[in-house]
């Protein structure tokens, strides 16, 4: 019972999501904790580039949280601290990019390449429908050779 407790409490937390914000890195003041925490799930790591700097291990997320909460302990507002990184590192270090002319492609281009392949699935399977002969409907040639095979087939017996 006590191995299968342990084995469970392992599996367990090895299915919760590693948080790389280290000890000496943690605010005294939970409500500042708190709002840093919120904030670094919307940074992404310039590094890692598909994880926040609050999961990432990375020697620049570190960097990044850690500004991030001196900011905050400064007196900054949450969009505050997120204009001065957008400023300092462009839209990029947003995980959710503004909509903006600049992004647009980002946020229309997985509708498109939806639309152009469903597009194109139509299309093939039209054509496909197009090109097949009539069912039922044989050439006087294709008759000739079904039945010349049918005649043989049947002498063998």
């Amino acid at each position: 019972m006590k191995r299968l407790l342990i084995t469970a409490s392992l599996m367990l937390a090895m299915t919760q999501p590693a948080l790389s914000v280290e000890p000496d890195e943690i605010l005294d003041d939970p409500v500042l904790e708190a709002r840093a925490r919120a904030i670094s799930k919307k940074v992404r790591c310039v590094v890692c580039q598909n994880e926040d700097i609050d999961s990432s291990n990375a020697g620049v997320a570190r960097d990044l949280r850690i500004l991030l909460r001196e900011r905050l302990v400064a007196g900054e507002s949450d969009q505050q601290v997120l204009d001065f990184l957008v400023a300092r590192y462009g839209d990029f270090v947003l995980l959710s990019p503004p909509w903006k002319p600049i992004t647009y492609a980002l946020w229309l281009a997985p509708a498109g390449l939806g639309l152009f392949g469903g597009g194109a699935a139509i299309f093939v399977l039209v054509g496909a429908r197009r090109r097949k002969p009539p069912k039922g409907q044989l050439s006087d040639a294709d008759e000739a050779e079904i039945a010349e095979i049918v005649k043989r087939n049947t002498m063998d017996i």
